[in-house]
């Protein structure tokens, strides 16, 4: 039986490139979950890599239809956004690993549809200037920044990722990124252990 790794952090935490390096590695031979999004494209995504960006009406009837794994809503700056997964074959638990990007409620979601026992959460932390600090570096790169959604979305984390959260959703262990490299290794190697 294959596991779901989910990949979980505060915005600026580093989960993105962590993923992309755990996907690379071969020795993890982990297929990757592409889950869909309605928020505009970002200057350096591509369709159906870091997500299926979709309209309000395709997540509408993807709803309808019953295809919905997880599902979060946001109130931004910029109108609602919605981040899901959907049922849509890419998953076949019996057969591979897979790993995803996601939230606690998502993570919490995704256990409840294939079993918490299915499911590995892989929670990264960075202290909060640092996060900071990457998250303006990272807005100032885009075409047209929008540093009061970046604001909204600090903030918010602190709420998603209280340790009342974390408590509810069982996560025990914590990757400290402090340094990319030891935090990459020990997820590495923790998901090696699980794979035996």
């Amino acid at each position: 039986m294959g596991k779901i790794y989910v990949v979980m952090g505060k915005s600026a935490s580093g989960k993105d490139t962590i993923y992309r390096r755990l996907v690379k590695d071969k020795a993890l031979s982990l297929k990757t979950i592409v889950t869909y999004t309605t928020r505009p494209i970002r200057l350096g995504e591509e369709n159906g890599r870091e997500y299926y960006f979709v309209t309000e009406e395709e997540f509408e009837r993807l709803k309808e239809e019953g295809h919905m794994i997880e599902a979060r809503s946001y109130h931004t700056v910029h109108g609602i956004w919605h981040y899901f997964m959907a049922d849509d074959g890419q998953i076949d638990i019996g057969k591979s690993d897979y790993i995803v990007i996601d939230t606690l409620e998502g993570y919490e979601q995704i256990c409840a549809y294939y079993g918490k026992e299915n499911v590995v959460p892989l929670y990264i932390e960075v202290e909060d200037g640092i996060r900071l600090e990457r998250a303006l570096s990272r807005e100032r790169s885009q075409l047209e920044p929008k540093y009061a959604e970046m604001c909204r979305r600090f903030l918010a984390d602190d709420a998603d990722f209280s340790e009342d959260n974390i408590k509810h959703a069982a996560i025990t262990k914590r990757y400290q990124n402090e340094e990319i490299e030891a935090c990459y290794q020990e997820l590495k190697q923790d998901i090696l252990k699980n794979q035996v």
